[in-house]
């Protein structure tokens, strides 16, 4: 799909992209690059990094991959000076690193409870810790009237309730805490936006193939308001978005992309037969001549 941005709208920024050698991640710094931004990818597996660098530079497009685990700060205190010594300055941070698995909660243990935690939370946390220095306006590569941005990848589990999802709601939650926090602070501070973007069920990602399987997915079209699945575009384009001057007032926000399937709940009637059974309430309703006006009786 062809993107609405002009294809030069993020040039001469740099970017970092944790969790960025697959699915959205991969997808968010393909098109940061592909609409003139240079881009460092950040994950544990050497031999994804380099398939996705790779992929990257066959399209004539400026990557460079540093592995790293958000989990440790050492880490991201590593790959976030690379990067700046690599491309002179740090203009974005997304924070798409994550960790899921489905789990009732009688089964789940603190250690996996606390290894998503780690992954999500403390991770996002410790990538924006490290980036501050950079990304404050005066900072390393930075003028002194301009700050950088910060996109962290959430969710919507949270928003209500979610079934063997504790672990992830309870992590993406303090993820928006932490993007609201930061935005206040930071924003008020040093110039720099904190945001957030909430991805629904996307199709084609390791997420939709541990959580969403084909063998669970027959028959729940109707859960879906848009009848479809999105796809790693929208959050790309919701990304760009914000890492363009178009969202440059946007600050402490998470954009929702699911295409209100957090809105949605079971149907508890068939749309054909509300005319009808609104007929014969209404019916019984006027028989018993309760909640009907006075000059109606």
């Amino acid at each position: 799909m062809e993107s609405p941005f002009r294809p030069d709208v993020l040039r001469g920024k740099a970017a970092l992209v944790t969790g960025g050698g697959s699915g959205i991640g991969f997808e968010v710094a393909a098109q940061l690059a592909r609409h003139g931004a240079q881009v460092a990818l950040m994950g544990r597996r050497r031999e994804v990094l380099d398939k996705a660098v790779a992929a990257l530079r066959s399209e004539g497009l400026r990557a460079v991959g540093f592995d790293g685990d958000v989990r440790k700060q050492e880490d991201a205190a590593r790959v976030l000076a690379a990067t700046v010594e690599h491309f002179g300055k740090l203009d974005i941070l997304v924070n798409g690193a994550a960790g899921n698995f489905l789990a009732s909660p009688e089964d789940l243990k603190p250690k996996g409870f606390r290894t998503v935690l780690d992954i999500d939370t403390v991770g996002t946390y410790t990538m924006c810790y490290e980036a501050m220095k950079y990304l404050k306006k005066g900072g390393q590569g930075r003028g002194p009237s301009s700050g950088g941005l910060i996109i962290n990848i959430s969710a919507t589990l949270h928003y209500t309730a979610a079934w063997y999802q504790i672990h992830v709601s309870a992590a993406k939650a303090g993820v928006d805490s932490i993007t609201r926090s930061l935005a206040l602070e930071w924003g008020t501070d040093y110039d720099v936006r904190v945001n957030g973007i909430a991805p629904g069920p996307i199709q084609d990602t390791p997420g939709m193939r541990k959580l969403a399987p084909e063998e669970m997915s027959q028959g729940r079209q109707e859960m879906r308001p848009l009848f479809k699945l999105g796809e790693k575009w929208d959050i790309a384009m919701a990304a760009l978005y914000l890492a363009s001057d178009a969202g440059k007032y946007v600050n402490g926000a998470t954009i929702v992309v699911d295409g209100g399937l957090w809105l949605s709940r079971p149907r508890h009637i068939p749309k054909e037969d509300v005319k009808a059974l609104s007929k014969v309430v209404e019916k019984k309703v006027r028989a018993s001549g309760v909640g009907v006006p006075s000059s109606k009786l």
